[in-house]
């Protein structure tokens, strides 16, 4: 009796001692990440555009996928978000989409997705079961928060209302609640009509115009442009940041670390920290 409980005392020590090391190894991961996160905006929140590229349905579909991938590793990660702008598709899918995404350091985080994003798989809208390539980019902004001042002159801005349409051409309501902004300075356009009112339509995509302003002011101060605008490629072949295959074999791989995870749905469902670790260990991440 007395060896069987020492050996008890000895497992339940054990399994105290496994537990222990798991919480600082999981303490000394977040302040590994958090060291990583030095970017000047890292600790805003960000705005997530996302765009199909050609190929209509399956693009769009794809782009959809996208959205959810995103919303699922906010939710994940406790982030709240909000629907700033959404175009259904034709047939399904997004043709556009834009959301917030608030919290601090969720810009750090997410600034690593911006680029051209490639799926592979069989179409689940083609009757003759052929695989199919489809892109989409994204593009992540820091969120312009009460610390950060961007002048926008009224006079420089053209407001035009239009009806929010949803899938299939009905419209959302009968009145013109949708709002596009243009800068006209810049041609930077923005738009949103989340919401069924014409006002707080306006307030979202005056939100979306200042994150999208105050990187463009970024660029022209630091002389950068090309190195902040890398991710901004053409939505096509050779150009993409990470592919997603689902057929003939399942993987995703990174393209800029050559990170590879084989559980692509794992990854499509907001499991992404593999692919943002990575990316902010690299020396050259801006």
């Amino acid at each position: 009796m007395l060896e069987l409980g020492e050996s008890e005392g000895d497992e339940s020590l054990l399994a105290e001692l496994s537990r222990e090391l798991e919480r600082v190894e999981s303490d000394v991961h977040a302040l590994e990440q958090k060291s990583l996160l030095s970017g000047e905006y890292d600790r805003l929140g960000a705005i997530v555009s996302i765009h199909p590229g050609a190929g209509g349905t399956e693009s769009q579909d794809w782009a959809e996928m996208l959205f959810r991938m995103y919303s699922r590793w906010a939710e994940r990660h406790g982030y709240p978000t909000s629907l700033l702008d959404l175009q259904p598709g034709d047939e399904a899918g997004i043709k556009d989409a834009t959301i917030e995404v608030a919290g601090e350091f969720a810009y750090g985080y997410l600034k690593s997705e911006s680029g051209v994003h490639r799926l592979v798989r069989i179409s689940p809208y083609d009757a003759n079961q052929r695989r199919h390539t489809s892109f989409a980019s994204v593009f992540v902004y820091p969120m312009v928060d009460d610390t950060i001042t961007v002048t926008i002159v009224p006079q420089d801005l053209r407001v035009d209302t239009f009806r929010a349409s949803g899938a299939g051409g009905q419209h959302v309501n009968k009145t013109e609640s949708a709002v596009r902004i243009t800068h006209v300075p810049t041609g930077i356009v923005v738009q949103s009509q989340a919401e069924r009112s014409q006002h707080r339509n306006r307030d979202l995509a005056m939100r979306i115009l200042k994150a999208r302003l105050f990187l463009y002011y970024q660029e022209q101060e630091r002389k950068k442009t090309e190195k902040l605008t890398a991710g901004k490629k053409d939505i096509d072949f050779g150009s993409q940041i990470r592919s997603y295959v689902l057929h003939p074999y399942t993987m995703v791989n990174d393209h800029r670390t050559e990170t590879k995870v084989g559980d692509v749905y794992a990854v499509l469902d907001g499991q992404l920290d593999e692919f943002t670790d990575a990316f902010l260990k690299r020396k050259d991440t801006p």
